[in-house]
């Protein structure tokens, strides 16, 4: 049985978005930059030719990995109870160690950006929040060691 990615709609969308633009927009300006490249003379001492390459090996995985996570995504439903943590949830927690409440976006692997503080329910963080309600307080197994928040509230 395939693998299977949680998605949101939203996700879902910008994952077949950026697939396309891999396949049709990059994959050609690194065409076009491999034929420059080849125009410059030997081959095997052009360092020019060596990284477009590299850049479109680099292109064509992740063309590869998007198009076989769109292939196996699974959609979640949008769920408008919020009585507790699923994903699509927003959910602010405080952080008794840092003394700050942080608010964080619940969603499916191929969809996080911990810059974003965007989490996948697979990470520390997602795990610990999934299926808890607004005022648990739940431990995060985290590799530096364990942490608790308190689940302020959830959106």
């Amino acid at each position: 049985m395939a693998d299977q990615f949680p998605m949101t709609q939203e996700g879902y969308e910008k994952a077949k978005e950026k697939l396309r633009y891999l396949q049709m927009v990059k994959r050609a300006e690194i065409v076009e930059r491999i034929a420059e490249a080849r125009s410059h003379g030997d081959l095997s001492e052009n360092a020019e030719y060596e990284a477009v390459r590299s850049e479109q090996s680099s292109n064509e995985a992740e063309i590869a990995d998007l198009e076989y996570k769109v292939k196996n995504a699974v959609i979640i439903e949008e769920i408008a109870d919020n009585s507790s943590v699923h994903i699509g949830s927003k959910v602010t927690v405080y952080d008794d160690d840092l003394e700050e409440e942080v608010t964080y976006s619940i969603v499916g692997t191929t969809e996080a950006n911990a810059i974003e503080n965007i989490i996948s329910n697979e990470s520390p963080i997602g795990k610990a929040l999934l299926t808890h309600k607004e005022g648990d307080v739940v431990t995060v197994k985290a590799p530096g060691g364990d942490y608790t928040l308190k689940i302020v509230k959830i959106d």
